[in-house]
């Protein structure tokens, strides 16, 4: 055998070794340990935030949902792929604000919200109209929420003071009162809406 085969099989050999420990910490290990540390220190984020009412998961705080029925919040429009909220499909049309077809899909969505709260005359807040990036967003702006209290209570028969406070309820500040924006999880508020309706 000559030196440079010998040299040659002694490099390939290192070179397996250290990619079979590479793979066993980086592909195995490294992997365990998070998923490990993540189930012991923050289970509920770990596990997709899941909201379960009577043991069973009606969704998560951090993926938008499909309300359509006038007697629950509607959230900000998605526009997954295949389907709204799919969240494997995440990312937003990429429509610019001039383009005919974002004008055309923001005019339906103010059409179809005056069509369900025809006396509502106030100005449509934007993210009723328009996507988030992700088109997953599980949040409004409480301006939002606000905006559609009233076909709510309508519809549901309440108060409209007693739909108010459940946004304000359910209002999440910004971190530290200054990062961020409030804004209402949709989810948690229509739970509470129907919480509210049972009592």
């Amino acid at each position: 055998m000559t030196p440079l085969l010998s040299t040659c099989r002694q490099s390939a050999a290192q070179a397996l070794r250290l990619f079979a420990v590479l793979m066993l910490v980086t592909g195995l290990a490294y992997p365990l340990l998070v998923t490990g540390l993540a189930q012991l220190v923050f289970p509920q984020a770990a596990n997709g935030s899941l909201v379960t009412v009577n043991g069973r998961a009606v969704g998560s705080r951090l993926i938008g949902q499909s309300f359509t029925d006038p007697g629950y919040f509607w959230g900000r429009p998605s526009a997954t792929a295949g389907q709204p909220y799919n969240g494997l499909g995440s990312g937003g049309s990429n429509l610019g604000p001039a383009h005919p077809d974002l004008q055309a899909a923001v005019a339906a969505r103010i059409r179809a919200l005056r069509a369900a709260d025809p006396g509502n005359t106030a100005p449509v807040p934007a993210d009723l109209v328009t996507a988030s990036a992700s088109g997953l967003d599980p949040h409004l702006s409480p301006a939002a929420a606000r905006w559609q209290a009233l076909r709510v209570a309508r519809v549901r028969g309440l108060a409209p003071q007693r739909v108010l406070a459940l946004i304000e309820m359910h209002t999440e500040r910004p971190l530290l009162g200054i990062l961020g924006d409030p804004v209402v999880n949709v989810l948690a508020l229509n739970l509470a809406l129907d919480a509210a309706a049972g009592s």
